[in-house]
């Protein structure tokens, strides 16, 4: 670890306020009342509600949302056993992460006991505390005693992400091999090295996805596990003995179909590779130096499937593709375990993901990487924001028909837009316009049909069903592009294409064209070099002649030039004369709307009153009534400048006209 990195990281955590974390109120506190409401005597009408009904908690506190990352610090990351107190910075991380993901809240919890009773004890005794508990960093065999304890004995979700959130992520990149190749999760086999809390916990994981337990073989550093061999086994590695005549990974690794190392760089070689089956899938977890480097492996085995635990190869196993989204389900439904239903359930969703288009944050993110179902590609990216929306359902319904849900979710199509609100701030604001949409399926016309922000957008409406679209552009330029970006629309099935260099199209749009624009010295020649060059050209002439109900543009080039353009051709409505730019910003404590951002300089009140009407009924249609504001510099009426008293002149104008707004 460089020194500049080390200096780095000391200074992140030092800044003021110190750590990652804080406590912020959820309630105003503001005023005497909200001071009564919040504590005494307010509060004691919550304590008798959940005295009465302790599943009322789950209403009128925070522990819903509440999960507490705990451990003692014998097993941190690459560091070891170095203690509670020194693994705090790790856990506050794992807290962080929860809210950054999943908007769950969390906190840390440092317990300084290696005794296992004494741990169980302190842990179960803080079940009023929280929703659910994330051991965190604890050493084997202890860890496995520990789970199984607190999960006996505490109602609510017992997750220790470091066996359990790797295991589910193997799973999901294990299936999505397995597809691809087409083999039989019950016929493979399979050669693990490594016997710890994680490598212990995928194998069960992935017996509970159909691998065989007769087909897999497990080594530690002393060779394959079997019954009779001296060196010692704990309970837990006993399960996987085999009565075998193996007794090395190499020997082990002949014909495998697949290889699983959570142990240490360098424990295979080329040779082994050389000596698995054909096709193999090599998942080298062992961080930062897997067990072999893909490259090595690409060397001499070309057609392997490879994934490793680093974020610079493809297919990165990373636990932050579960927990968050495991725990976000698990709470919603109130679930009192984390069953292995509900983890099969997570690692299936996390597999369907690669299965779909990617979204325009993840295309944009992970720029230049190919993001289609196959050998680089088995695997989500830890950002993609579909994660939150795909895995929490399908936790909550696995909870639900396991058993363990105290509060099942009953209308999971609208629980999934809840949770993609958090991600797409967007998503209540649109919902009325998206209903609409859907219900008159009219046609719209996008007028950078090559652009990668218009084809991902030419997937969701198709996807969502929004609209029949018409696409401006290249056809072999946007087929190539959607090969590329991964999407899965089919020019001609899922939308049309207008080649803005067809002669046809040129001709005909051009003729058009050049009517409107005679008058204005355009030549039919210009005219036709200008349908040729500009696409929000063409887009708006197949909007005014019928062709279109409605056309996007301007992903590029400047606000203003694309405005005029539409505006000579598909001109004004003869009540509204002018035009202005109506702005929304989505913020976390509500949705504005303001006009005029982009067009008239200097309105007069008379274009001010205009403006806010036209905007006022735009507003309605998002199912929203309007409140409309003047704002000017001057506060009730401080000043007298030509702009104060232009604002206070439009503002009586509108109410006059509009007192119902």
């Amino acid at each position: 670890m460089s020194n500049d990195l080390r200096e780095a990281a000391l200074r992140y955590h030092r800044a003021a306020p110190a750590g990652k974390l804080e406590i912020a109120a959820t309630k105003p506190m503001a005023t005497q009342r909200d001071l009564a409401l919040a504590y005494s005597p307010g509060v004691a009408y919550a304590c008798t509600e959940i005295a009465e009904d302790p599943s009322k908690a789950a209403e009128l506190t925070a522990r819903g949302n509440m999960v507490a990352v705990i451990t003692n610090g014998t097993a941190v990351l690459g560091l070891g056993a170095i203690g509670p107190l020194a693994s705090k910075p790790v856990m506050e991380g794992k807290a962080v992460l929860f809210k950054k993901f999943a908007n769950i809240n969390s906190i840390d919890i440092e317990v300084d006991t290696t005794d296992v009773d004494r741990f169980c004890d302190v842990v179960s005794a803080l079940e009023p505390s929280f929703g659910g508990i994330n051991l965190e960093d604890i050493k084997a065999p202890e860890c496995f005693e520990i789970e199984s304890r607190l999960r006996e004995k505490m109602k609510i979700p017992v997750f220790h992400d470091d066996q359990h959130g790797t295991a589910i992520v193997v799973g999901a990149g294990m299936l999505n091999a397995m597809r691809y190749l087409g083999k039989d999760m019950g016929e493979i086999k399979l050669v693990c090295s490594g016997a710890g809390a994680a490598a212990l916990a995928c194998l069960n994981m992935l017996k509970t996805l159909g691998v065989k337990d007769e087909n897999i073989i497990v080594c530690d550093q002393h060779g394959v596990l079997r019954h009779d061999r001296e060196a010692p086994m704990d309970q837990y590695k006993a399960r996987y003995a085999r009565e075998t005549d193996l007794t090395t990974l190499k020997e082990a690794l002949v014909g495998a179909d697949a290889f699983l190392g959570l142990s240490v760089p360098g424990v295979i070689d080329q040779d082994d590779v050389k000596n698995m089956a054909d096709r193999p899938v090599i998942f080298a977890l062992a961080n930062p130096t897997p067990e072999i480097m893909p490259e090595l492996v690409k060397e001499v085995r070309p057609d392997a499937l490879i994934a490793t635990g680093r974020s610079d190869y493809p297919n990165q196993v990373n636990n932050v593709l579960c927990f968050p989204f495991l725990f976000r389900g698990a709470l919603d439904c109130g679930a009192t375990v984390i069953n292995e239903e509900m983890k099969a359930a997570c690692a299936e969703a996390i597999a369907a993901m690669v299965h779909s288009p990617p979204s325009d944050e993840v295309l944009s993110t992970y720029q230049g990487e190919q993001l289609t179902f196959g050998p680089e590609y088995l695997i989500p990216k830890p950002f993609d924001p579909r994660l939150i929306m795909e895995i929490p359902p399908g936790v909550a319904k696995a909870a639900e028909e396991s058993g363990v849900a105290a509060r099942p979710i009953e209308d999971l199509d609208a629980y999934r837009d809840d949770l993609s609100r958090f991600v797409f701030r967007s998503g209540m604001l649109m919902k009325p316009m998206f209903e609409a949409a859907r219900s008159t399926k009219r046609r719209l016309v996008l007028a950078e049909g090559e652009g990668g922000k218009m084809l991902q957008a030419c997937q969701l409406i198709v996807s969502e069903q929004l609209a029949d679209v018409t696409l401006v552009g290249r056809p072999h330029v946007i087929e190539d592009k959607i090969k590329s970006m991964g999407l899965s629309i089919v020019p001609g099935k899922d939308f049309d294409i207008v080649d803005n260099l067809n002669d046809d199209v040129i001709t005909s749009i051009g003729e058009e064209y050049h009517g409107l624009m005679a008058r204005q010295g355009m030549t039919p020649k210009a005219a036709q070099t200008r349908v040729r060059a500009n696409t929000t050209v063409v887009a708006s002439m197949l909007l005014r002649r019928g062709d279109a109900d409605a056309m996007l543009c301007g992903t590029f080039g400047t606000y203003g030039k694309h405005l005029q353009m539409v505006d000579e051709i598909i001109g004004r409505k003869q009540e509204s004369p002018v035009v202005g730019a109506l702005t929304v910003l989505i913020l976390p404590q509500g949705t504005i709307f303001l006009t005029d951002t982009h067009v008239n300089f200097d309105p007069t009140a008379e274009q001010l009153c205009v403006l806010a009407k036209l905007a006022a009924d735009e507003i309605r249609r998002f199912g929203i009534q309007p409140k409309a504001a003047f704002l000017s510099h001057s506060n009730f009426g401080s000043s007298s400048t030509p702009s104060a008293t232009k604002v206070r002149e439009a503002t009586a104008m509108f109410m006059e006209r509009y007192p119902d707004i």
